[in-house]
């Protein structure tokens, strides 16, 4: 069964729950990870990183998660272990992202964009690294690891479009300013002068050092932010820096993007603009991925290509005939005819064939239901004398049949006020409540330029 529809599915990976805090989600993930390493030492003895590994795991193995699932008895050459590397990385890369979490709280991963997809997060060799620095493990999880894998790409930009239920009936173009990264122009994305940029000597042009420390029976190796350049892997004199992005080899751009929101989108739905994203140096740009989502609307509920409307109609029209009148979503009005005699009982559905939304790109028309909700006049709204005139026209009353040698109580009827009514209902069943039921079924740096 596919999990991408399922908005749990990466917490239970990591064993939180969804109300989880970031520091809660990064603790999970780093025992999840290390459990995993251990595994891969036990059951790969003569792997390259059991050297580093075999102390630790005399002192770590009993504090990892479930230190069953990893005991070499068990697992003896399981190659779970890189699995389990790819699961875990992949949903701490979504999880510790507050905007893509949020996009997987309301829509699961098919909200998000393929390269949020399974094969992505951090990768065993990449973890190793960040335990005990530097490479070393030789591939050994399988693919490339560390190793460069051709240039990188700037991750996507993903914004919830909100759209109104008129807009995806009719179509529009919505007109959303972009703020983004782009080369600069004047030094050509060096960040100075031609020449004048030269490599950090400090980290060889890394931007990062390897540094060591003792941690108890083991040395760590990790990897730091250089202090020559800041992270850069360049050095760059103040007066040879480019006058227009101050060394950052990159400026801001406002960019303005035409959406197409076209007839019948779904909510969830995706508009992708390719390589929109923020541009860099050696950076294939990414992506920005606008996510449609429905507006509530005050009249019409839709499923799929249905629509859902409630009409209510008084007693009169409901068992003499009569008429009422439904503005649509384009301007236009529906007027619908109650045929006399035709009895329209409370919570009655009928359908309009060909009245309902548009379907994406073929534009076929699905239905519109009409939930009706007969009003009743009040308490005494006639005389007894002319009460009397409906039993001419009425079907006779049902007589309740009583055993005559039962023993029979005349009582009288009360009124009850909102909330002993709403109790009630809940307590024979809430009928009302499930035919409501039936009938119902953030992305920063992006600004509405005009409509």
């Amino acid at each position: 069964m596919s999990t991408k529809g399922s908005r749990t599915h990466l917490y239970e990976i990591l064993e939180v729950s969804q109300t989880a805090t970031e520091q809660e989600i990064k603790k999970a993930y780093r025992k999840l990870a290390m459990a995993a390493l251990l595994h891969f030492a036990i059951s790969h003895p003569n792997s390259a990183c059991c050297v580093v590994l075999s102390r630790l795991v005399d002192t770590y193995a009993n504090q990892s998660p479930s230190p069953q699932k990893y005991h070499p008895d068990k697992n003896a050459h399981s190659p779970e272990a890189a699995d389990k590397f790819k699961e875990v990385g992949h949903a701490y890369e979504i999880l510790s992202d507050p905007q893509k979490r949020a996009i997987y709280d309301q829509y699961g991963e098919e909200g998000l964009n393929g390269d949020a997809g399974m094969g992505g997060g951090m990768s065993a060799e990449d973890l190793f690294s960040q335990f005990f620095g530097g490479g070393g493990m030789g591939g050994m999880f399988g693919g490339g690891g560390m190793q460069q894998q051709g240039p990188k790409r700037s991750r996507d930009i993903v914004h919830v479009h909100k759209v109104s239920l008129e807009d995806l009936y009719k179509g529009k173009i919505s007109k959303l300013a972009l703020q983004k990264s782009v080369i600069c122009a004047k030094c050509e994305g060096r960040g100075g002068k031609e020449g004048a940029v030269k490599k950090c000597s400090g980290c060889n042009g890394a931007g990062m050092k390897t540094m060591m420390r003792q941690m108890g029976p083991m040395i760590q190796r990790f990897q730091t932010v250089c202090p020559d350049c800041d992270g850069d892997g360049e050095i760059i004199r103040d007066k040879d820096r480019c006058k227009g992005c101050h060394g950052k080899k990159t400026v801001t751009e406002r960019k303005v993007l035409h959406v197409p929101v076209d007839k019948g989108m779904q909510d969830g739905q995706k508009i992708t603009f390719n390589g929109e994203g923020d541009q860099g140096p050696d950076i294939i740009p990414g992506d920005v991925v606008f996510v449609i989502e429905q507006k509530k609307h005050d009249r019409f509920e839709r499923k799929g290509d249905d629509l859902y409307y409630k009409a209510k109609i008084d007693l009169l029209t409901a068992l003499a005939g009569g008429s009422i009148a439904i503005e649509h979503l384009d301007d236009r009005w529906l007027h619908v005819q109650i045929l006399p005699g035709e009895v329209i009982a409370p919570g009655t559905v009928k359908q309009i064939r060909g009245q309902g939304m548009p379907s994406y790109r073929h534009h076929d028309m699905g239905n519109l239901y009409i939930h009706f909700d007969v009003e009743f006049p009040p308490d005494n709204f006639n005389t007894p004398e002319k009460l009397k005139l409906l039993e001419e026209v009425l079907p006779p009353r049902n007589i309740p049949e009583i055993n005559p040698d039962a023993m029979v109580e005349d009582v009288v009827l009360e009124s009850v006020d909102a909330r002993e009514q709403a109790r009630a209902q809940q307590q024979t069943g809430g009928g009302h409540l499930e035919d409501e039921e039936e009938m119902h079924g953030g992305g920063e740096r992006v600004q509405c330029a005009s409509q």
